[in-house]
Formats: structure tokens, sequence, C-alpha cells
């Protein structure tokens, strides 16, 4: 007699493509999904009717897109599990081949229809040239019959009015069928352009004493998944605390659809490498280069289209890799993200077309994907009314689809475990298998912030305010772009960078146009001096600050005097207005209080002394 086994087991014996004496089909559903970062954990649920003896379960209509060493079953009855086997099924591609053949014989009907009322304007076109080239009523000796000839202009005005007006039902009937056919190639392209050809089933092989019904939990890995956050960051005004909504844009292209299952979100990425990376020496020699970071670049824009027709994609999941910070295209095809410093490579995914990867190296990148197949190239709109036009009215103007209102904020509390972070959703969800972003609300808190107006005007004479946090950590934040709303206006975009914050965190809220900077070299204080064997330069730079708004502001301006690295090179501090320096780095900072409508002057003013024979830029 067995007695009741609870029995997990985790088999790898390989993707076969075999065609196994099937056993019962056994149907599952899928109960619970932890999408991590990339990739995602499905875990299903089935009964089963066992005999007695050995026999196999077949547990069909699986995701494609299973990782083999991930698969974990676990059964609860009075029998055993012997072995579980994956094997790729391709009965379902024969029933999209037959779909997709359908929809073309569809497609080619239309087409037919279309050439049919195309040749029916060639005829109509023939005979408006016969009866414009028929202008001469008689010969040209006979006498002007001038009732003939009215009745012959009152034909032809008539025959040809009623020409053009078939003319134009045939271009209306035209561009409603290239409309049509373009649709059919949408769904062709969809179903011709799926992550697989097959699904996934498993086999597995149990031992019973007797008939025993049976509990099945199977779980297993997909990689075509994935979740990136987004924020809307609200301030009402600079004495108000901050509203953060804290949301997840969810994306997966396994093969099957989640419907109506309990939801998670994981900070964690199975993706990334487990494993401690090793130090290796670090060696020190004469005439070594050392490559320096290219410039900074803090927001990247640009357009994604297709390589086959040129137009706008909309729906693309662009995200910054190996991070959490990402965003999708519009309407138009454009795109807009905030990335961190550093040498960042963007990638781009759109459901049935080839996924790119592209290093940062301009603020402007235009990316073209190409299609998995051709089938768009197929249509043959006639020149009635644009692609395009048809295009966008096909695929409307959002990039992403909220599966939840915003009415109603959806608290959740998170789960920290000992290497990532879960938010449990307790809202059962649907989220299918079509490559679009789906937005989950994670939470919305109200935190207090410090306020800040800051400038750098060396580098921009904008003045910038900024927001700090602190004791950020508690709210479980990760990298990603935020929406940003100040005193009910939409303002920009930020970037919320969580590896380079320390216990506080700052984001930016946009620029105010109402306080004004201005940074000037005064040039009859600029000095340039060559005594004996050295120079002398001096330069005096002065910045200006107005205040025109109705309220008092803290500034914080930036500005630098040259740091010297060689002992032949003197840098003197002249006048810095009462700045607070910092010797190492040569940042001079103002802290100022502004007044409505005052204003202030601050001097920055240094001596550079250098060899006569030797050549620096002094700014």
């Amino acid at each position: 007699m067995f007695n009741k086994l609870l029995i997990t087991g985790c088999f790898l014996l390989g993707v076969i493509a075999s065609k196994a004496e099937d056993g019962p089909k056994i149907s599952s559903k899928v109960q619970k999904v932890i999408v991590f970062l990339t990739g995602a954990q499905v875990t299903r649920t089935a009964t089963a009717n066992i005999n007695a003896g050995t026999s196999t379960l077949v547990f069909s209509n699986l995701s494609p897109d299973i990782d083999v060493q991930s698969i974990q079953v676990r059964a609860t009855g009075n029998f055993t599990v012997l072995s579980v086997k994956r094997e790729l099924d391709y009965l379902d591609d024969e029933n999209r081949k037959k779909r997709i053949a359908d929809l073309q014989e569809q497609q080619n009907a239309l087409r037919e229809k279309q050439q049919l009322l195309a040749d029916m304007n060639n005829i109509y076109r023939q005979e408006e040239s016969m009866l414009e080239k028929n202008q001469v009523i008689n010969g040209p000796n006979t006498n002007l019959d001038v009732l003939k000839l009215k009745q012959a202009l009152d034909f032809q005005t008539a025959r040809l009015t009623d020409l053009k007006k078939k003319e134009q039902g045939v271009n209306d009937q035209v561009r409603q069928l290239s409309r049509e056919i373009l649709k059919y190639s949408k769904q062709i392209a969809e179903a011709g352009q799926g992550i697989s050809t097959s699904s996934s089933k498993l086999l597995v092989t149990v031992l019973a004493e007797k008939p025993e019904n049976g509990q099945f939990t199977i779980s297993y890995v997909v990689n075509n998944a994935g979740w990136f956050p987004t924020y809307d960051i609200r301030a009402k005004n600079v004495n108000s605390p901050i509203t953060i909504a804290y949301k997840a844009n969810v994306t997966q292209k396994s093969g099957e659809d989640w419907r109506n299952i309990k939801l998670t979100l994981s900070t964690g990425n199975p993706s990334v490498s487990g494993n401690k990376p090793d130090l290796k020496p670090y060696y020190l020699n004469t005439n070594m280069f050392y490559s320096r970071d290219a410039a900074s670049i803090t927001r990247v824009t640009g357009r994604v289209t297709g390589s086959d027709d040129h137009q706008p994609l909309v729906g693309v999941s662009v995200k910054v890799k190996g991070s959490s910070i990402g965003t999708v295209t519009d309407a138009s095809g454009q795109y807009s993200l905030e990335i961190p410093l550093g040498n960042p490579v963007l990638t781009y995914a759109y459901v049935g077309y080839q996924t790119v990867e592209r290093p940062v190296f301009a603020s402007l990148m235009n990316v073209s994907l190409a299609p998995l197949n051709q089938q768009l190239n197929e249509v043959a709109v006639v020149g009635y009314g644009t692609d395009r036009e048809i295009r966008k009215s096909l695929t409307g103007a959002v990039a992403g689809i909220s599966i939840r209102g915003a009415s109603t904020p959806l608290i959740v509390k998170p789960v920290e475990n000992q290497t990532n972070v879960e938010f449990n959703i307790d809202q059962p969800y649907t989220i299918p298998s079509d490559g679009k972003q789906y937005t989950v609300e994670i939470n919305q808190t109200v935190v207090a912030a410090t306020y800040q107006y800051a400038v750098v005007p060396k580098v921009n004479t904008d003045v910038f305010l900024t927001a700090s946090i602190t004791n950020w950590n508690k709210y479980n934040f990760l990298s990603g772009e935020a929406n940003l709303f100040f005193e009910g206006a939409f303002i920009g975009k930020s970037l919320i960078d969580v590896n380079t914050a320390a216990d506080t965190l700052n984001f930016s809220l946009g620029t105010d146009k109402n306080i004004v900077v201005t940074r000037t070299l005064q040039k009859e204080l600029t000095q340039r001096q060559s005594i004996g064997s050295t120079k002398k330069e001096t330069r005096d730079w002065l910045i200006e600050v107005k205040n025109h708004k109705n309220q008092p502001v803290n500034l914080l301006v930036e500005d630098q005097i040259p740091v010297s690295q060689n002992t032949a090179i003197e840098v003197e501090k002249q006048e810095l207005s009462g700045a607070e320096l910092d010797e190492s780095t040569g940042k001079a900072i103002w802290k100022l209080q502004l007044q409505p409508q005052a204003d202030k002057k601050l001097h920055l003013k240094y001596l550079v002394k250098y060899p006569k024979n030797q050549s620096v830029i002094v700014q």
C-alpha cells in the first residue's frame, strides 16, 4: 500500500518532438503568475483520475517558451510520480496554418474585387477620353445645327458627370477595400509572427496501486515576459507633500493567455547571473591609455518604424538593458526615455519583429525593426488615401492598455524576501499573450519632501525645482521614469535612479522660468599679463539672479573655479561673494534666499599663473 505522498519532481529529459503514445489529456488552469523584471514563473493546477498501474498523463496547451530546467510537478495522492517529460505539440501549428490559409483566401477575394473595380475605372476613363475627342458633330462642310449641338453638349455633360460620379464611387469602394485588406494583413501577420509554431505538453508518468484521484500543481518559468516601473509624481506647491503613484507595466509573449490569475510582481531577475564576480589584478604601467566615458546623455528620444513599410510602430517596448527603466512608443512611433549615466544600452522589442539592441551614442536615436516575416509586404494599398492614415485608424491613439482605473488606488503591501521584494496584487488580472503593455498600479503613497531650486549656470541657466525624500528605501522603489505634475499641470518627465541615491532620493520637478539667471564674463576685468617667464590670466564671471515670483524662494547656485593638477600651474581665488568652496573639486556653492521680485549679483573671480612656454586654456 502506497503512503500518501507530496512529491516534487524536477526532471530534465530534453525537448523531444516525438509522437509518443499519449495518455489521457488533462486540462489545467493558470492560477498564479510571478512576473520578474525579466521572465515569469507560471503556476497551474489540475485534477486527474489515475488508473491502477503505470499510466501517462498529458498536460497540454502549455507555453512553448518553457525553460525546461525550471519545470516542477507537485502531486498529492496515493501514487508515485515516475518521470516528467516535456514535448512540443505541433498540432496547434496545423490549426494556425489553416487559420492563416483561410485569412489569405478571404484577403485574395477582396483583392480580386479591388482589381475588378480598378478595371471598371479604366473603362470609365476610356469612355471619358472618347467623349472628349468626339468634339465635331458633323463634317467640316456641313452647316452648324445649333439644336443638335446643344443636344450633343447636354449629352456629353450629363454622361461625363455620370462617369465622374461612378469613378468617385469606385474610389470610395477601393479605399474601403484597402482598409479591409490591411486588416487581414495584420491578422495574418499576428497569426504568423507568434513566438513559436507549437505549444508544449508535459507527459507525467505515474504508478498507482489502485484507481486514485490526484491533485497536481505544475510550475515553470517562461522567458518572454517582464515588467518595468513608472511613476506619477504630483505636487501642489512647494509647501505640500508629494504624492507618488507606483505603477508596473507588464507584458508577456509566452504563447498562453493569463486569465483572471493571481498576479505577483517581483523585483527579482532570474536572467541575471547569480555568480559572484571575481576581482582581477589591477596592473599599472607606463604609457597606458585610459579612455574617458562618452559625453553624458540624460535623455534619449526617437522614432521606431518597421523596415518593411517605414510606418511607425505603436507600443514598442524600449528598455535600458540590465535595469528596470523603460517606456513604450506612442501612436506616432515616438518615444522619450530618461536614462542613467554611464554607457547604457537600449533594447527595442515588439511582437512580430526582431528585437534589437543599440548603445546610447546620441540624444536622438531612430530605430527600424525588421519583421519576422514579410506578410505585411503583401498589402497593396491603391493610391486612394495614405497608408499612414489607414494604419493610424487601425492601431488607435494609445500605446498601452490600462487594466485598472486610477479612481480607486490599490494599496499593495510588499513582501520582502531574502534577495527580492514581491508585490502581491489581490485583484485578479488578465494579461493576454500579445506583447502589449498592461498597466498595474502597485501603490500610491504621500511622502514629505524638501523642495529646493537649483541652477548650474556654467552648464545651463535654467532653474530647476528639485525635491528630496528621506528614508525612501522603505517604499521599495526601482529605477524608472516619472511623469511630473506640479500645480495641476504636466511639466515633463524625470528619472528616479535608485542606483545613485544615498540616504536621500533627489529628483527634478522641471524648470521654473520665473527665476532668471545669467552668467557673463566681465571683459574689462579680464586680464592677461606676461611677466618674465610667467603668464597670468584673470577671469571675472558675473552671475545675476532675479526672482520674478510672488513668493520667496531658496535657490542653490553651483559654479566652479579650476583645480590645478600640475605644480607649475597656480590658481588663486580672488572673489567668491560668500560662496562655500570645495578645495578638492573647485565647486563653489551659494545658498540664497530671494524675496519676491528681488535680485542678487554674484562674482566668481580667480587668477591662473602658468609658465610662459606652456599652453593652458583658461575659461
